[in-house]
């Protein structure tokens, strides 16, 4: 959730994320000093959409809705190979990022009055946030440090609903995407002449 302050940390914010655990050898200690969303319990992630709605707005027919959304999304593999930059962000660069995209404009287009980041941007970058608000000696520090954990690869088979409690980020649901849709290998032909199972 880069490009946020923490005052927009606050009591019923929602949030979308794609938990990213692999990361977390590689960047952890860099996020605990320079990410607030990890001081303020977000794990490595990589936004899907941010804010979401208002707490008191997410019932049952939302988590429906979301659970919908989400599952017609095939789960995929994400591969962490390199660093890029936003303006004062330093983040890994997820790839592809067209799955990522495909899942935010799904939820964008049913809520939207949700647009991603409050819609202050007009492209929607897919990241994980290791650093912001540094000086680019810093980011260069990091940058260096971080190219001895990559390549990762993570598989993406859920986002998770997080909630702002007032002090801190909280997992409030987990939707599952779809089964992926890899080929499989053919079946066997049956000796009695069917297909085998």
């Amino acid at each position: 959730m880069a490009d946020d302050s923490t005052s927009g940390f606050r009591a019923g914010r929602t949030a979308l994320v794609v938990r990213v655990p692999e990361a977390e050898p590689v960047v952890r200690r860099w996020r605990e000093r320079f990410d607030p969303s990890a001081r303020a319990g977000v794990p490595a992630h990589v936004t899907v959409l941010f804010p979401f709605l208002d707490e008191s707005r997410v019932d049952a027919s939302v988590h429906a809705a979301l659970a919908d959304a989400l599952g017609g999304h095939p789960s995929f593999d994400l591969w962490f190979g390199k660093c890029g930059r936003l303006p004062g962000v330093l983040y890994l660069v997820p790839e592809p990022d067209t799955p990522l995209r495909r899942l935010t404009e799904a939820i964008a287009a049913h809520w939207p009055e949700a647009p991603p980041y409050g819609g202050r941007f007009t492209e929607i970058i897919p990241h994980l946030t290791v650093a912001q608000g540094q000086r680019e000696a810093v980011l260069e520090e990091i940058e260096a440090d971080l190219a001895d954990g990559l390549p990762l690869t993570s598989r993406v088979s859920s986002v998770e609903l997080l909630v702002h409690d007032g002090a801190r980020w909280r997992e409030r649901a987990s939707f599952a995407l779809g089964t992926d849709h890899r080929p499989t290998a053919p079946a066997a032909p049956d000796p009695l002449g069917g297909i085998a199972p």
